[in-house]
């Protein structure tokens, strides 16, 4: 089993999610999450400088089968992509062992 984590644009959520579930991911966890990016110029509007170190973005944690973890990478990169610096990041790591609580069984099968 993989655990691929995602660091992406909240804009891009949306796609996103899409692309995953149609690839058959239909299960996932995120949170909202500021983080420093490579960005260091700031945008002026309206005449108001606001700084981009700041950078508020989208996590998402997904455990999947050894045989999705490449389709689940590919999905993100192709929804979440816009080729500006700040499209994000995508982890992914080795999941030792996978419990399903409600009946106690574990192993691959508890993602499905």
């Amino acid at each position: 089993m993989k655990k691929v984590e995602a660091i992406i644009r909240k804009s891009k959520y949306s796609a996103v999610k899409e692309a995953l579930h149609a690839v058959g991911v239909n299960f996932f966890s995120y949170w909202d999450v500021t983080g420093l990016g490579n960005e260091k110029e700031g945008h002026v509007y309206r005449g108001v400088a606001y700084s981009t170190s700041d950078i508020q973005r989208r996590y998402l944690s997904i455990v999947v089968n050894d045989d999705f973890a490449e389709a689940t990478v590919d999905a993100i990169i192709n929804s979440a992509g816009t080729g500006e610096v700040g499209d994000g990041k995508i982890f992914v790591s080795d999941v030792q062992e996978c419990y399903r609580i409600r009946t106690g069984e574990k192993g691959g099968d508890t993602l499905r």
